[in-house]
């Protein structure tokens, strides 16, 4: 882990300028705010397949105007579904709920994938829709199919109710996958054929708590097939990394997330094993209790793979209007990956304009 100081890295954010300047003795009423040093994690925040997500909903809405309708939210952040919807997204849980006079509109299927049924639904209506299945997803779903074509029966690695693990259960027939979440499921796990097993796993969940299960069900059936490539996804693994490296000595640890992100729960469990005395998850600064955040003298930030940056940023600049705060960019790994759009959309300019909603 590579730790840049703030006065070796003025780019760390844009906020330095607003920094308390030294107190020079002439206002004897103004108190000196106290040291803290914020350990900022890189990468955070933003992975490909969600920049890709968002882009394809902004893009869908410049090239064919609002509404757009979107299956499910996009990716798991309200601050980024309500940022679309003030751009003309229209979200809904089912195709139905698209107005008959909008069929001509494009509906997006979120990041997370959706079933065989969805595309099928959605055809069988009529219906014009773009899918911003995750590639690093639609990878996962393929290694399931592959596994059932060549007659394994596949265990699915992942939390039960997650939009990505129904996507990837629904790529296949009812019966041919069985959920495991748990080392406890491994262990009371009883498969008709025990030899012929192929396996997968969601690709946001700890690196450390999925190495535990795949290995007990390995001791318990060593012909246990892995996919071809790691199922857990190169974003997944190199923000839970950073955290790890960062969090030992750390007072409190934050991660901005939705609570209903399985990345950035698994970022805060992650701090915690880590070291750091405390983690929290937090949507936005203003969820923030001072109260109980109390005397810390060092801070680590990160955010999850759904959450914008200009919410880290928030957070930042909450902490510096009450410490002295010097900002250090705790670095392992920089990310080069991007995922294209779909072919329907490439002709689109995407302007910096268009996403400063959540790049700031």
């Amino acid at each position: 882990m590579t730790l840049i100081h703030g006065a070796d890295a003025p780019w760390l954010d844009s906020c330095d300028e607003h920094r308390n300047e030294e107190f020079d003795g002439t206002d004897m009423n103004i108190a000196a705010k106290p040291p803290l040093t914020i350990r900022l994690c890189g990468p955070r925040g933003f992975c490909a397949g969600v920049d890709r997500a968002i882009q394809i909903v902004v893009l869908a809405l410049k090239s064919y105007g609002a509404p757009v309708y979107v299956r499910h939210e996009i990716v798991h952040n309200r601050y980024v579904v309500e940022g679309l919807e003030a751009k003309g997204a229209v979200f809904v849980e089912e195709l139905d709920e698209i107005p008959a006079e909008h069929r001509a509109q494009p509906v997006v299927f979120s990041a997370h994938g959706v079933p065989k049924s969805v595309p099928e639904d959605a055809a069988s209506r009529n219906l014009f829709y773009l899918d911003a299945t995750c590639p690093l997803v639609s990878k996962v779903h393929k290694q399931a199919m592959r596994h059932n074509r060549l007659g394994r029966h596949v265990v699915l690695i992942g939390h039960a109710g997650h939009p990505e693990v129904i996507g990837t259960m629904g790529q296949l027939p009812e019966g041919s996958v069985s959920l495991i979440e748990t080392i406890e499921d491994a262990d009371a796990y009883i498969p008709t054929d025990p030899d012929n097993l192929g396996y997968v796993t969601q690709t946001t969940l700890s690196v450390d708590d999925t190495a535990g299960v795949i290995t007990r069900l390995h001791e318990r059936f060593p012909n246990l097939t892995a996919p071809a490539a790691d199922s857990i996804c190169y974003a997944t693994t190199n923000r839970q990394e950073v955290v790890k490296q960062a969090a030992p000595g750390c007072d409190l640890f934050i991660i901005v997330g939705a609570p209903n992100s399985s990345n950035s729960k698994r970022l805060v469990e992650v701090a915690l094993r880590a070291g750091a005395k405390k983690s929290i998850l937090v949507q936005r600064a203003a969820e923030l209790d001072w109260n109980e955040i109390g005397a810390i003298s060092t801070l680590g930030l990160s955010a999850g793979a759904s959450a914008p940056e200009v919410i880290v940023n928030e957070i930042i600049e909450a902490f510096r209007a009450r410490f002295d705060a010097r900002v250090e960019l705790a670095e392992t790994v920089q990310e080069t990956e991007n995922f294209l759009v779909n072919r329907e959309l490439r002709s689109i300019e995407l302007t910096a304009a268009d996403m400063a909603f959540v790049n700031g």
